[in-house]
């Protein structure tokens, strides 16, 4: 570790990444300086490691030392040795059961293999998903027995009714205790995954490894996956675009919002 190394985690849609799911010049620029300085860069998803991985080639982010937190804190993944630092992933009978409860609730559910997301049909909810996130599609009616291994996360949407998910995570409630977590990235995304992983828990996971005192670390975000990382980091930045319980959980909370450039301006101050 350099002495004086600070380390950002930044989550990327509605953090780093403006409402074209791009990194505008201004943003870029910080981060080129940032890096120039000795400083390190995570970048914090719920997104899949491919996904994060085509956003950072778009972005020409593909600077020496960065890691990558993909998949809410399950998979932290060292660029530079193209390796996973840790993984952590949900046993297939988790999957059957999650798949089972999605499917009597009248819910879509995905999950992925390690380059691709897996759902049971070619549905609205996978084609809004795929806009954005641009992995290959796979279709199975079971996914614990199509998958070649265990997947990191499952994925829950409903594009316009919120209480619908919300139920579903009142009717497993009792199983998931001790098991797995669920946490909404969005009004329409339901996040599940192991009780272990998580944001925050990535945070002081790498933090550690790279004795990095987390008194050193910010990390920025603006949905409740986030709430964790800010509350684990040395100062927790919510986007002005934040969800209000994200906001709450702050230190800090930034004067724009991500499609103006919010964080770089507010990091430039800081750092």
């Amino acid at each position: 570790m350099r002495k004086g190394m600070k380390i950002l985690f930044t989550d990327l849609d509605g953090t780093l990444l403006n409402n074209n799911s791009r990194i505008s010049e201004k943003t870029k620029r910080f981060l080129d300086e940032f890096i120039r300085a000795g400083n390190k860069l995570v970048l914090s998803s719920g997104r899949p490691l491919f996904s994060v991985l085509e956003v950072m080639e778009n972005a020409h982010l593909t600077y020496p030392g960065i890691i990558v937190i993909a998949n809410n804190g399950t998979l932290i993944y060292d660029c530079d040795s193209q390796k996973p630092l840790l993984e952590k992933r949900l046993p297939l009978s988790y999957v059957a059961y999650l798949q089972a409860q999605a499917k009597a609730h009248g819910l879509h559910i995905q999950t992925y293999t390690d380059d691709a997301v897996v759902c049971m049909a070619e549905d609205a909810e996978i084609r809004y998903y795929r806009r954005r996130i641009h992995l290959p599609l796979l279709l199975a009616e079971d996914y614990a027995a199509f998958l070649p291994k265990e997947p990191f996360k499952m994925l829950a949407i409903h594009l316009d009714d919120h209480s619908r998910l919300t139920a579903f995570c009142d009717s497993i409630a009792d199983w998931a205790a001790g098991k797995i977590q669920y946490i909404f990235s969005n009004e329409q995304y339901l996040e599940l995954f192991d009780k272990d992983a998580g944001k925050g828990n990535a945070i002081r996971f790498v933090c550690s490894h790279f004795q990095i005192p987390l008194a050193d670390s910010y990390a920025a975000g603006d949905a409740q996956n986030d709430i964790s990382m800010l509350e684990a980091a040395g100062c927790g930045i919510a986007m002005a675009n934040a969800d209000p319980a994200v906001k709450k959980a702050a230190d800090v909370i930034t004067s724009k919002d991500n499609d103006n450039d919010g964080l770089a301006e507010f990091l430039q101050t800081r750092i």
